[in-house]
């Protein structure tokens, strides 16, 4: 299955030239020219990995980055800041985010964050599987009272 990637960027020339370079290493990519429109499709979509600019107009990546943790807290975020805005990619990173990258950045770099991220994702959703097989097997009777 391929790695379901978020690209949040308001400027839309680097969104379509990074998605293209993903696509080509065989990403699923959707992207957002704003927070909101991003969250929007949060809310509809299971993303593994959010690429998020920092400054965007109308609502910021560390909000956006706020609002992504509380829809799905599993989802990984790298910070893509391109304004000297390290405080705030490190104000993201207190906030969830799985790291940052200054803009321009090399796709390999890049690359090699998303799968480190989606790995990290991978194994947390494991860990959840496990403990819930783990709860099943302790006391099947919790299953009838989910339901």
């Amino acid at each position: 299955m391929k790695t379901r990637v978020l690209i949040v960027d308001d400027e839309e020339e680097f969104v379509n030239a990074l998605s293209k370079r993903l696509r080509i290493r065989d990403y699923d990519v959707t992207t957002s020219l704003s927070g909101e429109e991003a969250l929007e499709k949060m809310k509809h979509y299971l993303f593994d990995v959010v690429i998020l600019d920092v400054a965007m107009p109308g609502m910021s990546g560390i909000e956006t980055l706020r609002e992504i943790k509380k829809i799905k807290p599993l989802t990984e975020v790298i910070m893509l800041t391109g304004h000297a805005t390290v405080e705030s990619a490190i104000e993201g990173m207190k906030l969830g985010a799985f790291d940052y990258l200054l803009k321009p950045c090399e796709t390999d770099d890049l690359i090699a964050k998303i799968n480190l991220a989606y790995n990290r994702k991978a194994e947390h959703e494991e860990r959840i599987r496990e403990a819930k097989v783990r709860q099943i097997l302790a006391s099947p009777r919790t299953v009838l009272e989910d339901e």
